[in-house]
């Protein structure tokens, strides 16, 4: 069986070369999507580039969603006709879009995409996440049908992280729940 394509979507303001999805993008060689504005982000837009991508490659895809592309994934998957191309959804600190706080650039992301996913998934969360409390993440993960993962003390889950090895193991374990097939970085059974 053909591994499948693992598709790194940047949240807001995109991942930097420090970032976690960065260093993946560059030592495992999963791509990684751009988008015209990461300051400004368009739902629509964004959604619409994820739809071009998915259809510009046949293989099953497992979605790698960090931040506001959590309810990306989401939005994108109550509204395509394409779910069936995605096998499977890692969502890291996916963003609480209703806070007071929220900066004017996300405002236009509301209201929430809320539905269950289609396919295979897992939330991660950190206690310590400045941009959601665990309690909305916990929240999401249950209307979106999703497995949760509490990564404790992680921050935002997005800097200093390096290779993230507890992510990269998530993944596995992720693909593995969802029937895939072992490869590299993956062909090792690992923990869970």
């Amino acid at each position: 069986m053909t591994p499948p394509r693992i598709l790194l979507l940047p949240g807001w303001q995109g991942a930097a070369a420090s970032h976690w999805q960065s260093h993946w993008e560059r030592r495992f060689g999963f791509e990684l999507l751009q988008q015209d504005d990461w300051w400004w982000p368009r739902r629509g837009d964004w959604m619409a580039r994820l739809e071009d991508a998915l259809l510009a490659d046949e293989r099953p895809t497992v979605l790698v969603a960090h931040g506001l592309a959590c309810q990306l994934v989401a939005a994108w998957a109550g509204h395509s006709r394409q779910g069936h191309r995605v096998v499977a959804g890692l969502l890291v600190a996916p963003p609480d879009l209703l806070r007071v706080d929220l900066a004017p650039q996300l405002t236009a992301w509301a209201p929430l995409a809320m539905a269950p996913l289609a396919f295979a998934s897992t939330v991660v969360t950190s206690v310590t996440d400045p941009h959601c409390q665990p309690e909305h993440s916990r929240s999401l993960a249950l209307a979106w049908g999703s497995e949760i993962h509490d990564a404790g003390v992680a921050g935002s889950v997005d800097a200093g992280l390096g290779d993230w090895p507890v992510g990269l193991s998530l993944l596995g374990q992720l693909m593995r729940r969802a029937g895939l097939p072992r490869f590299p970085p993956f062909d090792s059974p690992g923990p869970g």
